[in-house]
């Protein structure tokens, strides 16, 4: 079943790699419980089906970058990038998309939180195995507050800018 609007989160872990070690956070992959995170927290997360690919590196990541202190003047906490792959590669991707500290890029290796979202996608016809759909969300302590998935292929509605508009 897939998560809407008014729904609490589910339980689950994402990791995150982390650049500089900190209180509770060492470095390299750090693993977090969602619930823990979100707890009295505004969040924009946007989600893609993978790190390097086209439109979620030309476009997707660049916008919520771009968009960052709008977002935050809007009372957003915390900006998450969600995708199907490992820490190791979210940490790198972060870095030459110069979101270090902008976004945080949450890794979500195993696809086990895109699934629990109801929203997991099979891209095993182009090599890609299951990943996550396209989407974007406002989480406010926990609960949905605005969802937008895309439908198959499209770039239309999960970006900064629609995010930014809900608020």
């Amino acid at each position: 079943m897939t998560i809407k609007i008014g729904d609490k989160l589910p339980e689950g872990t994402l990791s995150e790699f982390i650049e500089t070690e900190t209180e509770g956070c060492s470095l390299g992959p750090n693993t977090f419980k969602v619930e823990d995170l979100v707890k009295g927290k505004k969040i924009a997360i946007f989600a893609l089906p993978g790190a390097y690919t086209p439109t979620c590196s030309a476009q997707h990541v660049p916008g919520y970058v771009k968009n960052a202190e709008a977002l935050k003047a809007k009372g957003v906490d915390e900006i998450w990038c969600i995708s199907v792959n490992d820490a190791f590669v979210m940490g790198a991707w972060g870095r030459d998309q110069k979101a270090t500290g902008i976004v945080r890029m949450m890794a979500d290796g195993n696809a086990t939180y895109s699934k629990a979202l109801g929203l997991d996608a099979d891209f095993s016809k182009f090599g890609m195995g299951t990943r996550s759909q396209r989407y974007s969300m406002l989480v406010e302590d926990g609960v949905v507050k605005q969802l937008n998935i895309e439908e198959g292929g499209k770039f239309e509605k999960s970006n900064a800018e629609t995010l930014l508009g809900q608020l």
